[in-house]
């Protein structure tokens, strides 16, 4: 009598549930309790229990948090992130493009790069702090050496949003990039490319018709990285970012002033800005890989 198959699931898959329940719980739990106090009504606390549901302190948030302007803020976060996206996926594929043939010194320029991936984030910015104030005090002696004294009283820093904020960023969303695009040609099949060429198609040609629409949805997927990771970056901007915050450092300044839920509906705002742009750009993804398999 052949033996009958038990469909019971051994007790080690019951365990790694359980750890896999836990580690879920742990990761979006403080997640989920933000959303939830942050639909208090107005004598809501920062603790549970809640008390009432409404929409009450996203109108104070609305309204505007004290001295700080979040909508001013956000608008900063907004524009360079989508900055550090356009360069990231412009850069990315450019060096994915380069790296495909060897390059003297390749592998020390890859290493280099990536290094900025093990280094602890607060370093990364206080050097790259310390190199624009030596930058200004560069741009400074040349102002005064070449007499224009009206040009250095009314000269302020380098230090900016665009400069070395941006900077600072491409130093945490590059290495991503590059290790993405590696990976996505290291298995791209070149004969595509030899085809067209045999057809009378351009480099230009190739690369636009036949070989983008086929990395595509990576390409997608490195903005997506490159905007998020840009999005809620604190640590390497607090030290090169200048006068000005982006939206992370002013949520994390407001930790120690604010007392009601209205802090709460700030990193609810920036929590479905982050998913948003995350669906949007799966969505994209799967509509490109659709149409290349179409």
């Amino acid at each position: 009598m052949q033996a009958r198959i038990s469909d019971a699931r051994p007790a080690g898959f019951w365990l790694l549930a359980a750890v896999f329940a836990l580690f879920v719980a742990f990761m979006y739990g403080p997640m989920l309790v933000i959303v939830v106090l942050s639909f208090q009504g107005p004598e809501g606390g920062l603790t549970f229990p809640m008390r009432g549901f409404s929409l009450h302190w996203f109108r104070q948030l609305a309204e505007g948090l004290g001295v700080v302007d979040i909508g001013a803020a956000l608008r900063r976060s907004l524009g360079v992130g989508a900055a550090v996206m356009v360069l990231t996926v412009v850069l990315s594929v450019l060096a994915g493009l380069a790296f495909r043939k060897k390059l003297k010194g390749g592998n020390a320029l890859f290493y280099i790069v990536v290094a900025s991936l093990i280094m602890p984030s607060i370093i990364v910015s206080l050097g790259i702090g310390l190199e624009f104030r030596l930058l200004d005090t560069g741009i400074k002696w040349l102002l005064g050496a070449l007499g224009m004294e009206s040009a250095l009283e009314n000269y302020g820093t380098a230090l900016g949003l665009y400069t070395s904020a941006l900077g600072a960023h491409l130093t945490w969303t590059l290495p991503f990039g590059l290790l993405i695009m590696f990976a996505v040609f290291n298995r791209f099949n070149p004969s595509y490319e030899e085809a067209a060429r045999d057809l009378g198609a351009t480099p230009w040609q190739s690369f636009s018709q036949v070989v983008l629409p086929l990395v595509a949805p990576s390409v997608v997927g490195i903005g997506m990285f490159g905007f998020t990771l840009s999005w809620d970056e604190i640590a390497r901007t607090s030290q090169a970012i200048g006068d000005v915050n982006t939206l992370p450092l002013e949520l994390q300044g407001l930790t120690s002033t604010v007392t009601t839920p209205s802090i709460y509906a700030l990193g609810t705002v920036t929590t479905v800005v982050s998913f948003g742009v995350m669906g949007l750009a799966i969505g994209l993804a799967l509509l490109l890989a659709r149409r290349r398999k179409a």
